[in-house]
């Protein structure tokens, strides 16, 4: 006897992908998410191959990532993707050290970050 299946939490006409630990800062991640939140997949996917960010190959692999999981796991049309959500969650942070002058010590952060990706099909309206 197995677990009862939980219930998917995304909609039939959704599919997500995720990418954890990235080595960058949620702020400066975020900022490149927020350049394909509620773009067609289409558009998205060209400012991504375009932006000068580190950062956007990764999230351009995980957006590909979501569109075929649409296509193949949830036979979704790739024409009427529309990226729905694109958010980013902190993950742990290396916390390096630095000697100073006189003997004392600075701190050196190193972020990493969370990346989701829900794509959703839109029937377009004529």
């Amino acid at each position: 006897m197995g677990k009862p299946v939980t219930p998917r939490r995304l909609a039939d006409n959704e599919a997500k992908a995720v990418a954890r630990m990235l080595r960058i800062s949620p702020q400066k991640l975020n900022l490149v998410a927020g350049l394909i939140r509620g773009k067609k997949v289409s558009s998205a996917l060209a400012d991504l191959t375009f932006s000068r960010k580190r950062i956007a190959k990764d999230v351009k692999k995980t957006l590909e990532s979501a569109i075929a999981n649409a296509e193949n796991n949830h036979d979704l049309d790739v024409d009427d993707l529309v990226v729905a959500e694109a958010f980013v969650g902190k993950a742990l942070v290396m916390k390096r050290w630095e000697p100073r002058a006189r003997g004392r010590v600075g701190r050196i952060q190193k972020p990493f970050s969370n990346l989701t990706i829900v794509v959703r099909q839109v029937e377009e309206t004529a």
